[in-house]
């Protein structure tokens, strides 16, 4: 009867460790923003795939992908950067629209524009804001 208990023990604790391990990789693939309208980039181009989807939880879990964007209602681009502790590094402005490039501690490792290292975009105009990373890929 010990032994039994001992090996349901040893069982209990590799499901535990199993069970905290997916957790942890589940953490890593969640979205990163919460906005309407999610898309994620299958390469490494602005002419890569770009696939729309109402759930980017299920489909970055089994995906990797290499950006991902969303849309908002509104100018939200003080919140995301306060949300992203974003550090505006340059900004651009085309037929109404600003783009931020900026870097967040909180996100991956981005890519270099003008020598900077970018791994969040984000554009506001029309009453829309638009959030990517590192890139805001398939326009605005």
């Amino acid at each position: 009867m010990r032994k039994f208990r001992q090996r349901i023990k040893g069982i209990a604790a590799v499901a535990a460790a199993f069970a905290c391990a997916f957790f942890a990789y589940a953490l890593t693939r969640s979205p990163v923003f919460a906005g309407d309208e999610y898309e994620f980039s299958l390469g490494s181009s602005s002419s890569a795939r770009i696939v729309c989807t109402d759930a980017p939880a299920l489909f970055k879990f089994f995906t990797d992908a290499a950006g991902e964007s969303a849309r908002f209602a509104g100018d939200v681009h003080e919140a995301l950067f306060a949300q992203l502790r974003a550090q505006v590094l340059f900004t651009e402005e085309a037929c109404g629209v600003t783009a931020y490039y900026c870097y967040s501690p909180l996100l991956g490792d981005g890519v270099l524009l003008g020598g900077r290292r970018v791994n969040l975009q984000v554009a506001v105009g029309n009453g829309r804001t638009a959030a990517g990373t590192p890139l805001i890929f398939g326009g605005f």
